[in-house]
């Protein structure tokens, strides 16, 4: 019984931790060939580098 208990217990901690997680930044990003800018929260590939940021929106305006 305290076994099942103790399971529960943390469960409900991690599930309550994943509460309180910020939502991930976004960037804007700079395509290397042709200057092209896109807001992304991940880079989108090679050939691409951080250009501004990070923003809180998916427009990445301040």
């Amino acid at each position: 019984m305290l076994k099942k208990l103790s399971v529960v217990a943390f469960l409900l901690s991690v599930l309550t931790s994943l509460a309180w997680a910020d939502m991930a930044s976004w960037y804007s990003w700079e395509s290397q060939a042709d200057g092209r800018l896109v807001c992304a929260q991940w880079s989108p590939g090679d050939g691409w580098k951080r250009f501004a940021g990070p923003f809180n929106n998916g427009a990445c305006r301040p």
